[in-house]
Formats: structure tokens, C-alpha cells, sequence
């Protein structure tokens, strides 16, 4: 009987820490923008002209591209960095920072972005080819005025995406690695934010980068699912890593695009909106600033562009380059 009073009030302790109050805002927040050059093709545009955009209309100054080891290594000992230099040149000459997240788990289905040539590779050689991917990166940005911080691997400890692993041990070279590469700029973990307590990304990284979603496509079931926490559940979190680790947590992904079951291009404004309406990503935006965290990184930037440019709908865009510019409070 003790031990059955002793469990329920530790539920209800972890309930009320979690669920019940609510956390200050921050006074100075930075907005930023996830960017990848696979998600701008599947939506048809004009990759070069999309990041253009989001430098010289949205005038973003910080942000988060997905460098994806399929693109970057299409054979192997052969490095393509000329996109990668692109980028990384024009947020320079826009006075805009980036965060580059590299790895074999990167942002966007799915997710683990392995090249044709390593896909039958055992596990050793699969995470000798990682290893030498990432010092080929770290060794050629580290020194680039544009970069700001690394991110190694994506929620790489979260069961989600086509992935072969989830190995700590292996990440923890990972992180070790770019560390004693480039010991000029902090290394990110990142990790889901609702379903997670974020004490491994945080064992592991200088910063601990997680997601914020609202509205999700629950695909094991085939139905959408909104998630009950409160900005505070994301504030207390974040708390207990500060003072368990030292760590700084901020938002890598802040939801500001659909979740939808299968291509977003193709997808329905019906299905769009389950997730994502105009009045979702305000909402979106006033429930981050409530959570007291002071980083987030807007998830969604190349659908705005799509919106505005192919489907005639520029009411996102607006709305994020009022974010970007201060002018939104």
C-alpha cells in the first residue's frame, strides 16, 4: 500500500512541475529558419532562389541547414561542396549565421540521408565512412565567418525515420570528433521535445537543440494527434538540464509548416490545415515565446515560399518576415 501512495504522489509531484504554472518570457528572443536544398526541390522551387529569400526579404539572420550526406558524398572519397559553399558564402555576404546539422540523421524524411553507395556497408564500415564525412565538413567550415555552431546527427536518439541505429556510444565519437576538430564553436544535440527528457543530448553536447510540435501526423495509427503541454512542460524541462547539466536548451524546430501523410507538395489545403493553419502558426509563435525559452529555429521556411509563390497564398510569409524584423512583438 505505501509503495502504491508512494508512486501516485510522485505522479502527481511530476504533474504539478510540470503542468501546472506557467514560466516568464524571455526579453530577448532570437528567431531563425530551417533550411534544406532536398525539401526546396520536393516542393519544385528554385533552391537558390528560395534561400535568397529567406536572407534578402525575410532578412533572416540566423540560420539552421541540413547538410545531407546523399547529396554531399554521392561517391564515395568524393566530397560536392560547391551547394554547401553557396550557402555558406551568401549568408556571409547577407551578415547571417548558420548552423550546420551533419551526420547520417539529418532534417527531413528520411531523416537518415545514407548515399546509395553505403547503404549495404556493415555497421563498422558505415560509422568509419560517418566519421570521415564529418572531419571532411568540420575541417572545411570551421573557419568560415558564416558558421555559428554545429548540430552532429538529428534526434539521434529518437525512433523516427528510416534509420539502421540509435547508438549512443557511437554518437558520443560523433560529438567528440567535430569537438577536438573545431574547438571554436559549440557542438548541438538535438532531441524530440515532447517525447523526451532530454538528459542524453544533454550528457553529450555544449547546447541542447529540440523540437516543438504542436500538431503531428501519428502515422502508426493513420490519424492526427495534438499534443496537451503547456509552454511550461518545455520551460521546466529545460530548467531541470540547466541545473543538472549546465546546459542551454533552445527550439531547433519550431512547428510553421504541416504535417501531412505523404508528400507536401501534393497535399490539400483541407490536409494542410489539420495541422497547420494561419491561426496554428500564431499560435505556434505565442506558445514558444510562453515556454521562456529565448532561440527557435521556424520549421517551414520553404513552404512559405511555395505558398507564396506557387499556390498565391502569401499570408505565412508576411507573417514570418514580421517575426524576422522585429516589427511582430
Amino acid at each position: 500500500m505505501k509503495i502504491i501512495l508512494f508512486i501516485l504522489a510522485s505522479f502527481v509531484v511530476i504533474f504539478l512541475f510540470l503542468f501546472v504554472g506557467g514560466a516568464k518570457e524571455a526579453k530577448n528572443i532570437t528567431w531563425g529558419a530551417n533550411f534544406s536544398i532536398k525539401q526546396a526541390g520536393e516542393l519544385g522551387l528554385d533552391w537558390k532562389e528560395t534561400y535568397l529569400a529567406l536572407l534578402e526579404d525575410l532578412k533572416t539572420k540566423n540560420l539552421r541547414v541540413a547538410v545531407h550526406w546523399d547529396a554531399l558524398e554521392q561517391e564515395n572519397q568524393t566530397f560536392s561542396f560547391e551547394d554547401l559553399d553557396w550557402l555558406m558564402d551568401r549568408a556571409k555576404e547577407h551578415g547571417a549565421e548558420v548552423m550546420l546539422t551533419v551526420g547520417m540523421k539529418t532534417p527531413r524524411w528520411p531523416e537518415c540521408h545514407i548515399p546509395e553507395w553505403a547503404a549495404e556497408l556493415s555497421y563498422q564500415e558505415l560509422q568509419k565512412e560517418i566519421l570521415e564525412m564529418l572531419e571532411a565538413v568540420v575541417l572545411r567550415y570551421k573557419e568560415h565567418p558564416a558558421l555559428a555552431a554545429w548540430q552532429v546527427e538529428n534526434e539521434p536518439l529518437f525512433p523516427f525515420g528510416k534509420c539502421p541505429w540509435r547508438d549512443f556510444s557511437f554518437l558520443q565519437k560523433e560529438v567528440e570528433l567535430v569537438q577536438s576538430l573545431d574547438s571554436g564553436h559549440d557542438v548541438l544535440v538535438s532531441d524530440a521535445g515532447e517525447l523526451s527528457l532530454w538528459f542524453n543530448a544533454a550528457r553529450l553536447g555544449d547546447t541542447v537543440a529540440v523540437t516543438l510540435y504542436r500538431k503531428v501526423w501519428f502515422g502508426e495509427f493513420q490519424t492526427h494527434l495534438s499534443f496537451p503541454f503547456p509552454p511550461l512542460f518545455y520551460a521546466r524541462k529545460a530548467w531541470l538540464v540547466e541545473k543538472l547539466f549546465g546546459k542551454e536548451v533552445i527550439v531547433g524546430e519550431l512547428q510553421a509548416e504541416p504535417w501531412v501523410p505523404g508528400k507536401l507538395k501534393d497535399s490539400s489545403l483541407a490536409d494542410q490545415g489539420k495541422t497547420m493553419t494561419f491561426a496554428d502558426f500564431q499560435n505556434n509563435i505565442a506558445f514558444a515565446k510562453a515556454t521562456g525559452l529565448d532561440t527557435f529555429y521556424l520549421w517551414g521556411a520553404e513552404w512559405w515560399y511555395f505558398m507564396k509563390e506557387v499556390r498565391d497564398n502569401d499570408s505565412f510569409w508576411k507573417e514570418a518576415k514580421s517575426i524576422f524584423d522585429g516589427s511582430k512583438k
